[in-house]
């Protein structure tokens, strides 16, 4: 039924862009409030839906305007909202990020509905789970429930896309185990990899030797790393001129389920996504700067290595 399934967060996120970020006790003043919809889970299921991927979305959000607001968007960019809770004793999810001249972002999460997601939605969600190729998750949701998401997909035998972030301190075995791929930023792999030198390859082979099935180290605009059974392989990166990478790590990872949802290979899967990766950040706020299938046509693809 689905390509992708997201279980994870939706947030409402709170935009003000500065000519220089503040320091400890400093007030600086900042262009006008832009709300706009947003969330680690929200916003893979927007890019996901975006380019064409069938796709549906686990989240809670609040019974209040800004849970409109997510749940307007997401239907807008195509996605399956049936799975999404609405918790009208709860308070939606809000990110309030600060934008700096160069495109830089500075994000606080206050969890909101999203803290109220439990094991327990997610066996209500089993089929869903199951009628899906791709299970997406990350982690602004409760730990104990993307565990059970991770489970009841590895039952399933359908496959997980892991994005650990916030990157915690350290990753649950059980996780690790079933990642195909683990996908993490530099300082994620290098956190998690428990290494203070080495380069993303090292990074990369030391998270596979823990466990995970595949690695996918984004690079930022240097494109990404692959590691899978089939052994390294770098993705170039694509030149823009970045307006606000707010979300970008989270259209990369939509994209690349999308991709493995069609059954493309890791490395494939990865070019296409540092594509719209690289087309996000070209355009200011995460959900709306998402290409689609249309944009894509006309901006460039990663030169071959």
């Amino acid at each position: 039924m689905y390509d992708v399934l997201v279980v994870g967060s939706a947030n409402a996120d709170l935009t003000v862009r500065v000519n220089r970020r503040p320091g400890a006790g400093e007030t600086v003043l900042g262009t006008d409030l832009v709300e706009s919809a947003g969330g680690k889970g929200a916003n893979q299921a927007a890019a996901a839906a975006r380019i064409g991927g069938r796709t549906a979305l686990l989240a809670r959000v609040g019974g209040d305007a800004y849970g409109e607001l997510l749940l307007a968007a997401q239907r807008a960019a195509g996605t399956d909202v049936g799975p999404v809770i609405v918790d009208e004793d709860a308070r939606t999810g809000t990110a309030m990020i600060i934008v700096g001249p160069d495109g830089d972002n500075s994000i606080v999460v206050s969890p909101g509905a999203n803290a109220a997601l439990t094991p327990e939605d997610v066996a209500a969600a089993k089929d869903v789970i199951a009628s899906s190729a791709v299970v997406s998750l990350q982690l602004e949701i409760p730990r104990e429930t993307v565990r059970a998401a991770a489970a009841a997909a590895e039952e399933a035998g359908t496959r997980v896309v892991l994005n650990p972030s916030p990157a915690p301190d350290d990753l649950d075995p059980e996780l690790l185990a079933v990642a195909d791929p683990l996908v993490v930023n530099e300082h994620e792999a290098r956190q998690l990899a428990g290494r203070t030198g080495g380069t993303p390859a090292d990074w990369a082979a030391a998270l596979r030797d823990r466990g995970a099935r595949s690695v996918v180290v984004t690079l930022g605009g240097e494109g990404a790393l692959v590691l899978d059974s089939e052994g390294p392989a770098t993705v170039p990166g694509i030149r823009v001129e970045a307006v606000d990478t707010t979300g970008a790590g989270d259209a990369f990872t939509g994209a690349l389920a999308t991709r493995l949802a069609g059954g493309a290979s890791l490395s494939d899967a990865a070019r296409f996504a540092v594509r719209v990766g690289a087309a996000a950040v070209t355009k200011p706020g995460a959900q709306p700067s998402y290409p689609t299938a249309e944009d894509l046509a006309h901006f460039p693809s990663p030169p071959t290595p």
